[in-house]
């Protein structure tokens, strides 16, 4: 295992016996390593040669004072966390050096503790920041695919999958939850393919009624119908040459994917009130978060048109399934809000980041959007706390350790926790799979005799997850009766 590397320290100060007592005892109470500098000039020469995570500096010193010291750091390295060490007689001083980027300041002689306890906030100020500027470089890796994040195998997937069928003109079909970037995706198709310089036209086809979304597609012409006082070119028309995007093509009415449909096989349409169809040359994305194939057995999608639709199928998989992704979303949303805003940098606090981390994120990468706009806008500091984000989008973690476990043996305990995991696991793998075991055993990586021994041990039934299906499978693995 690869050792931890340790932060380091520099302290300046003209006086020896000032560095030799700092040195040793920050040392022990810090753990981290320490060099020291009799002049900001032998000072400057350390900082260019080693990374440092924290200056600790006097202000009056003989030749180069703090202060010159403190502007030569900042024009070289404005992300180095220095803090000052003053007398009684120069605190106007050090607020002023606060105003020139010093981090914090502490008067001379000061408390062992308190000058312990502001290193520590220093030290982990810089390691927030340099954290931060790593996932900021990860985040540039990936601007190729117009603000789609990640470096998980999932994400690393969907962009193998862009990359080759972005030079065709296949028709591609966009599956995934709500909030999965679906609609990014699809512009990242659109923008690297040869079309990219042409038209992109977006329809969300569960916004317009039917009777409008048609004339909105197809077009119309001067009197075929009451207030149709002129001709008018539809969506389909706007996006010739370019691409049109279907978003939640699983709400479209029978009518319209009869003519989608059409489309889709002669490449031409039929304006409302027109005698000739009209040719187009347009590639079709489209994108639903609903299973098209169970629409397909209701009779409420046309088989047809689905195989049209998915020449190309192309998964976006759910944040909860790519949380190492998590990390390099948020410092994402955090420079483009913070810019959006005009706000200095910000980072996020451990604590945060933790809850962050083990958030569901039901709504997926729109939600996690919408909480860090929000903290972006809120925060007061440049390191957002838990108490800055909304706790009605992100609550805080329920506790293992809960009331009814307080006071247990520690093997009761342990059995009512594993319980309550068990019970709430399986009910949402069985609730996200239709209550289905066999693709549920799939999903979770158990053999299916062994996702069942589990049902049986923690009395849970498919049937206690959904409401009235009865034709989904029983844990023994027979199919529901009737009776």
């Amino acid at each position: 295992m690869t050792e931890a590397v340790k932060a380091k320290l520099l302290i300046v100060d003209d006086e020896e016996d000032m560095r030799r007592l700092l040195k040793r005892s920050l040392a022990e109470d810090l753990a981290c390593e320490t060099e020291t500098a009799s002049t900001a000039y032998e000072a400057l020469s350390l900082i260019d040669a080693t990374r440092f995570d924290v200056v600790l500096a006097d202000i009056r010193m003989p030749g180069m004072d703090g202060m010159e010291f403190l502007e030569r750091i900042k024009q070289a390295n404005p992300e180095l966390t220095v803090l000052m060490m003053t007398a009684y007689g120069t605190i106007d001083l050090a607020v002023q050096a606060i105003k020139n980027g010093a981090y914090d300041f502490i008067t001379k002689p000061f408390e062992h503790d308190k000058l312990i306890h502001l290193l520590d906030k220093a030290l982990e100020r810089s390691r927030l920041v340099r954290e931060n500027l790593l996932l900021q470089r990860r985040v540039k890796e990936q601007e190729s695919f117009h603000e789609m994040v990640g470096v998980s195998p999932r994400m690393q997937k969907v962009f193998e999958t862009i990359r080759p069928i972005s030079k065709t003109d296949v028709t591609v079909l966009l599956t995934g939850e709500s909030g999965t970037g679906k609609d990014m995706a699809a512009r990242a198709i659109h923008g690297l393919s040869d079309r990219g310089s042409r038209a992109y036209v977006v329809v969300n086809c569960p916004n317009l009624p039917e009777n409008i979304l048609e004339s909105e597609l197809f077009g119309y012409r001067k009197g075929a119908f009451t207030h149709a006082t002129h001709d008018k070119k539809g969506l389909f028309w706007e996006a010739h040459g370019g691409t049109i995007y279907l978003d939640e093509i699983g709400d479209l009415s029978p009518t319209l994917q009869t003519k989608l449909l059409r489309v889709l096989q002669d490449k031409e349409i039929r304006p409302l009130g027109a005698t000739k169809s009209v040719k187009v040359d347009v590639r079709i994305i489209a994108s639903t978060n609903q299973d098209l194939e169970a629409k397909m057995k209701e009779t409420l999608f046309r088989e047809d048109l689905f195989y049209r639709l998915n020449v190309v199928s192309l998964h976006m998989p759910p944040l909860r399934e790519r949380r190492e992704d998590i990390p390099l979303l948020l410092v994402h949303f955090l420079n483009k809000f913070c810019k959006e805003f005009k706000k200095e940098p910000k980072a996020i606090a451990p604590e945060l980041m933790h809850c962050l981390l083990t958030h569901p994120w039901r709504g997926n990468v729109r939600e996690l959007a919408n909480v860090m706009n929000r903290a972006v806008l809120l925060s007061p500091g440049s390191v957002i706390q838990p108490q800055d984000i909304d706790w009605e989008l992100v609550p805080a973690p329920e506790p293992l350790v809960t009331d009814s476990t307080k006071g247990l043996r520690y093997k009761n305990a342990k059995t009512q926790v594993l319980e309550r995991f068990h019970r709430e696991y399986i009910a949402d793998l069985l609730i996200r799979n239709n209550n289905n075991v066999t693709k549920a055993a799939r999903e979770c990586g158990l053999e299916r005799q062994a996702l069942q021994q589990v049902m049986r041990r923690y009395a849970i039934r498919p049937r206690d997850t959904r409401s009235n299906d009865d034709n989904q499978e029983d844990i023994s693995g027979k199919s529901g009766n009737t009776a």
